[in-house]
C-alpha cells in the first residue's frame, strides 16, 4: 500500500505538500497540485487516518480543550476545527475544563489518556509544564493564549494591539477617564497593557484605582464597578477585556441605572449588536483561529519529525457600533 511519502517522492515534493493537496489547501500552485494528483492516481494512494490508529495505537480523533463550550468565541473555534477535521475523516472530542486552573490538568489528561492523535488547547492556568511528557506522544497546539512554562505551537490574537485600538477609540470619542475591567489571565494582562499604551500616547494615564483584574462574574464585576464609579474622578467609559466580562459590565450598569458610561469590549457576542446602545467590540476571528490551529496540528501529524514550534499572531479588528459616545454626543451610525 502506497504511503504519503511514496507519493511525495514520486511527485518530487515534501510529504507536507502532499498533505496540503489531499486537504485541498488553497496555498498550492496548480502545477504542483497536478503533479501530486498524478502521483496519487499512479500509486493508487488512499489517505486514511485510520491507518494512523493501527500503526500508532492512537485514536483517529483529535481533542479540543476549552474553558467553556457555551462561550461564543470558543464555540466558533470548535466549529472550525470540526469542519476541517471532517474533511480528513477525523473525529473531534471536546472537553470543557472550566475557568478554574485547578480543574485543568485532570480534564486535559483524561482526554490524552484516550490516546487521541493530538490536541488543541486553550490554556486556563499559568503553568502548562505538566504537558511536557505528553508532547512526545501527541502533538499539542495552543489557541487564544500562549502556554506558560511550555514551548509549543500556538495560534493567538494580537491582544496588545486590540487593547490599543479599543482605548484609542474611546479617546477619539473624547473620553479622558477610562476604566479597565477584566480577568487576570495572560490575555487580560496583555489587553490592559495595550490600553495603557494607547492612553500614554494620548498623554493620559490609567490609575490603578480604575483597574479591576480578577473575577468577571456578575457579582465581582458589579462590586468592582460600584467602587470605580464612586471615585471622585469617575470614568466616563469602561473597557472590558472579554465577552463574558462585557455581559457582566452591561448588566451591572443597567441594574445601577447608569446610562452615562460608555462601554467597549474585547470579543463579540451574539446580543452585542441588539443591545441599546449596541456594543462596540474588538472582534476576534474564532473561525480563522480554529482553522489555523487544526492545520498546524495536522502538519505535525503529517510530519512528526518537525522540530521548530511556531507562534502565529492573528490580527483583530474594531467593530464600531454606538456604545462609546460621550453623554450628549450624537450617536454614530452603527453596523
Amino acid at each position: 500500500m502506497a504511503t504519503m511519502r511514496d507519493v511525495a517522492t514520486r511527485a518530487g515534493v515534501s510529504a507536507k505538500t502532499v498533505s496540503r493537496v489531499v486537504n485541498n489547501d488553497r496555498y498550492v500552485s496548480t502545477e504542483v497540485r497536478q503533479r501530486v494528483e498524478q502521483a496519487i492516481a499512479e500509486l493508487k494512494y488512499v489517505p486514511n487516518m485510520l491507518a494512523v490508529t493501527f500503526r500508532t495505537g492512537r485514536d483517529a480523533a483529535i481533542g479540543v480543550a476549552v474553558p467553556g463550550v457555551a462561550d461564543p468565541f470558543f464555540a466558533g473555534i470548535i466549529s472550525a476545527v470540526e469542519r476541517e477535521a471532517s474533511r480528513r475523516g477525523v473525529a473531534v472530542i471536546v472537553t470543557s475544563v472550566g475557568w478554574e486552573p485547578s480543574h485543568e490538568q485532570q480534564s486535559i489528561e483524561a482526554l490524552l489518556h484516550r490516546r487521541v492523535a493530538g490536541m488543541i488547547i486553550c490554556p486556563v492556568g499559568p503553568d502548562m509544564s505538566f504537558l511536557r511528557p505528553w508532547q512526545a506522544r501527541a502533538p499539542l497546539v495552543f489557541v487564544d493564549r500562549m502556554p506558560g512554562k511550555l514551548t509549543a505551537d500556538a495560534v493567538v490574537q494580537d491582544d496588545v494591539g486590540g487593547g490599543r485600538q479599543a482605548a484609542a477609540h474611546l479617546v477619539d470619542h473624547g473620553h479622558r477617564a477610562i476604566a479597565f475591567i477584566g480577568d487576570d489571565v495572560v490575555t487580560g494582562v496583555l489587553r490592559l497593557q495595550g490600553c495603557r499604551e494607547a492612553l500614554a500616547d494620548a498623554g493620559l494615564s490609567l490609575p490603578d484605582g480604575l483597574v479591576h483584574l480578577g473575577g468577571v462574574d456578575s457579582e465581582s464585576v458589579t462590586a468592582a464597578l460600584h467602587g470605580i464609579l464612586a471615585q471622585p474622578d469617575a470614568p466616563t467609559a469602561v473597557f472590558s477585556s472579554n465577552a463574558r466580562c462585557t455581559v457582566s459590565v452591561v448588566s451591572a450598569l443597567q441594574a445601577m441605572g447608569r446610562t452615562d458610561v460608555a462601554v467597549i469590549g474585547f470579543g463579540d457576542f451574539p446580543t452585542a449588536a441588539a443591545l441599546r446602545p449596541a456594543i462596540t467590540v474588538v472582534d476576534q476571528n474564532a473561525d480563522e483561529m480554529g482553522r489555523f490551529a487544526v492545520q498546524r496540528l495536522f502538519d505535525r501529524l503529517d510530519d512528526p519529525d518537525r522540530k521548530m514550534r511556531r507562534r502565529t499572531v492573528l490580527p483583530v479588528s474594531l467593530v464600531t457600533r454606538t456604545s462609546c459616545a460621550m453623554p450628549g454626543e450624537p450617536a454614530p451610525t452603527g453596523h
